[in-house]
Parts: structure tokens; C-alpha cells; sequence
């Protein structure tokens, strides 16, 4: 793993992270709000001319985009990295068709590769749903990627946003709490990481999403469920009842007139492609005394 640099490396408790990827591993499918955002992105799909040979889902569980990537390239190799162990195996099962699918009789249809398994300049479809908001290094990644791309391919992610969770970040500084969660990117600074990562054309876009619950005990599940807690600043110790039992009244004092609680998800999306390479210039030109006028004797001809 790259070293961060002092520019682009956030500040991600990694213990946190790690117990967030347990539970993802141990959870029977991807959040509901993954699958949505995959939705969503893979509708962009058709706006790109490129038709990809290989695709790399980075990710692949977590980002719930399988069937959607296989529908959109039914013809391409299909290639997935996982950040675990316990995430590659539930990816696995996953993945696997059922025995009665015609895709089991032509052979797996994603094959789960490690990252340095996977040939520089191979893929021409890198696509990382909803998990480079838990990547401590995002330029460095973005690095990775763009030399596993062919020359034309192209990346598409999407993340969230630091629009995400202002109602619960304003509750937690309103009771003098510590952050609820780690800070996010903005989609600005990531589009100028893919311009440094070598990317080119980058274009950069966001959409807020808004989801609602009956209880504060629905609603502190599902956060569970898209995350972790990863800010090095948040409260160290272990909470106690009395405390989650005011967490819950001020959660229910967020509540609308419907009796639900509204939470905003900022979601960040961005695409870029590689550039093909292009011949080095040299620092120093020379050009003899007969070359230069048979370029005049051309020049003249042609005006």
C-alpha cells in the first residue's frame, strides 16, 4: 500500500474502517443505498462510446454492481478486487450463478483477482462504487488505477460527498460530542486527484439523496451498515446506555411532521479516461542549414 501524502491523505481511524469490512463481509447483501447509487451511475453507461474488453470492479461486493456491469458488457472478461479476505469469499458466493442459470454452463462470469494480480494497462473499465470515501489515500489509489488502464479506458466511481449527514454532524457539536463521522472529500479536490493521478478530461458531478426512517434504532442500523465512525476524533471510550438513550431523543427531535427522520447523502460521481501516450518532445531541436531551406523551398511552393 502506497505511503499517503501529506496532500491527499485523510485522517481514517483504519481499526474502524477494518470493523466496518467485518460486518460487511458478515452482512447478507450490499446497503440498500449502494445499490441504489450503482443504479444510478450505471445509466451513465450509455453515454460512453468506449465498449470495454475487460472490466474491473474494484470493490465488488460492497459496491453492488455486479449484475448491472454483466448486463451493460455481456461480451467482456469481468474482473473484481476486494479489500479482504472474508470480502473476496462472501464476494465469491456472491457472484457464483445459481446451477440452473446458463451463465454456470459458459463459466464463472467474474473472476476475483488480487491487485497486483491484475496486468498494467488491461483494463478499459475501472469502476468503484461507493468506496473511496473509506480509502485513506484517494490520490494514491486514483494512481493505482490509471496504471491498470489501457490507453482510451476510463474510470467511473462514485463516493460520498461532505454534504452527507449535516443534520447529525450539527446534532453532535449541538450536545458536545465528538464527530459522528469522518470527514468526506469534495468532489472538487477529487477531480483535481485524478488531473494529478494522469487522467484526463475528468468530469466531476453530485446529486443529494434523501432517506427517511420510523425510529432512531432503524436509522442508527442502517448508518451501521454503510459505515463506520472512522474520524480519529471521535469519542474513544465506549458509550454508555444513558448516553445512546439521549442520542435517541435528539434523533426524534429531528423528526418531521410525518413522524420520520430525514437524513441528506450527498453523492459524489466522477469519470475520466487515460490518455493515449504521447511521443516525448525533445528539450533541444537541431535542424541543418539544408534541411531549413528545403523547408523554405516547401513553404514557398505551398503558399
Amino acid at each position: 500500500m502506497s505511503t499517503p501524502s501529506a496532500s491527499t491523505a485523510r485522517q481514517l481511524d483504519p481499526a474502524s474502517v477494518s470493523a466496518w469490512l467485518r460486518r460487511l463481509a458478515r452482512s447478507p447483501e450490499a446497503p440498500w443505498l449502494h445499490a441504489e447509487v450503482a443504479r444510478r451511475m450505471a445509466e451513465r453507461l450509455e453515454f460512453i462510446r468506449v465498449k470495454p474488453e475487460v472490466v474491473l470492479d474494484w470493490w465488488a461486493f460492497g459496491g453492488a454492481s455486479t449484475e448491472l456491469l454483466l448486463k451493460a458488457y455481456p461480451e467482456a472478461r469481468h474482473l473484481a478486487v476486494e479489500p479482504t479476505a472474508a470480502l473476496q469469499e462472501r464476494s465469491r458466493h456472491a457472484t457464483a450463478a445459481p446451477w440452473w442459470s446458463a451463465r454456470r454452463w459458459r463459466g464463472p462470469s467474474v473472476a476475483l483477482v488480487a491487485p497486483q494480480d491484475v496486468a498494467p494497462s488491461s483494463v478499459q473499465l475501472l469502476w468503484a462504487n461507493m468506496m473511496l470515501h473509506a480509502v485513506v489515500d484517494p490520490s494514491a489509489l486514483m494512481a493505482q488505477w490509471q496504471r491498470l488502464l489501457a490507453a482510451e479506458g476510463f474510470v467511473m466511481f462514485s463516493c460520498l460527498g461532505p454534504g452527507s449527514l449535516r443534520a447529525l454532524h450539527e446534532l453532535h457539536v449541538l450536545q458536545g460530542w465528538g464527530p459522528p463521522l469522518a470527514d468526506f472529500v469534495d468532489m472538487h479536490d477529487l477531480g483535481d486527484m485524478l488531473v494529478q493521478a494522469g487522467f484526463a478530461d475528468p468530469v466531476m458531478d453530485q446529486e443529494v439523496l434523501t432517506l427517511s426512517w420510523d425510529s432512531p434504532e432503524a436509522l442508527l442500523n442502517e448508518l451501521r451498515a454503510l459505515g463506520a465512525n472512522a474520524s480519529p476524533q471521535r469519542f474513544a471510550g465506549w458509550r454508555t446506555p444513558r448516553w445512546r438513550a439521549r442520542l435517541h431523543d435528539a434523533l426524534r427531535a429531528l423528526a418531521r411532521p410525518d413522524g420520520r427522520i430525514y437524513l441528506d447523502f450527498e453523492i459524489a460521481y466522477g469519470h475520466a479516461f487515460k490518455a493515449a501516450p504521447r511521443a516525448p518532445l525533445a528539450a533541444e531541436t537541431r535542424v541543418s542549414v539544408e534541411d531549413m531551406r528545403a523547408m523554405v523551398r516547401g513553404k514557398s511552393s505551398r503558399g
